[in-house]
């Protein structure tokens, strides 16, 4: 059996700790670091676009008790790591355990039609459409916004929470969501290499390549960069 609490062992062909920046004159470096300390100020999440993510949330979770008390919204991936990028969505999961996947299913398509029909909604419901994908979403855009609804799926919320406390064991001023952002920001709109939907790289890949450099080289990484 697998002893879970063991470390796997760094590979062989990897210096056990390299220096990333030993290439790379002290000020130099400084340099790269003010800069991408720049580029990160502009991709960070912005105050006023957490406060419209946060009332889009609570505009779904109340619109869904509305049908059924036993409902319940949670929200998952980037927007509660606040490691979402500029035109990033917003992943929430549908729980009830009362009523079976395919019947939640047709009920949250139903719900978001019907509010796309309403002119007097609180937010404007557009694109409803239901995606029977390996995991069934229901996609559609609330105030221009992606969102993407799933049904009784916990390994979302888990992954958040398991992600959130490596960080914050880490430390250095939540070096991993910096990291994770930096990261996401070159393979999306650099290199284009970023979604899943399309073939490319899911974020969830992306993550756990960034947890294996912290594995490996978590002694030697100060800042994003050195760890992109």
């Amino acid at each position: 059996m697998v002893n879970i609490h063991e470390r796997s062992p760094v590979p062989a062909c990897v210096p056990a700790h390299p220096d990333p920046s030993s290439s790379i004159s002290p000020d130099d470096w400084r340099r790269l670091e003010g800069a991408t300390f720049s580029v990160m100020c502009k991709i960070h999440p912005t105050v006023s676009s957490q406060h419209l993510r946060a009332r889009v949330i609570d505009y779904v979770q109340r619109l869904f008790r509305l049908h059924h008390d036993g409902y319940q919204v949670i929200s998952f991936g980037s927007v509660p790591l606040k490691t979402y990028l500029p035109d990033g969505d917003i992943d929430l999961t549908l729980l009830c355990a009362a009523i079976s996947d395919e019947n939640l299913e047709n009920e949250v398509c139903a719900i978001l039609k019907s509010e796309e029909q309403r002119k007097d909604s609180e937010f404007e419901v557009k694109d409803v459409k239901y995606v029977p994908a390996e995991v069934k979403l229901v996609k559609c855009k609330v105030q221009n916004i992606a969102v993407d609804i799933s049904v009784n799926q916990i390994g979302g919320p888990n992954k958040v929470y398991f992600l959130e406390k490596v960080d914050q064991n880490l430390g250095k001023n939540n070096l991993l969501r910096r990291s994770i952002m930096l990261i996401k920001h070159w393979c999306y709109y650099e290199s284009c290499i970023l979604g899943a939907q399309r073939g490319l790289v899911s974020t969830y890949a992306l993550e756990t390549l960034v947890l294996y450099i912290f594995h490996v080289f978590h002694k030697s990484l100060d800042g994003p960069l050195a760890v992109s």
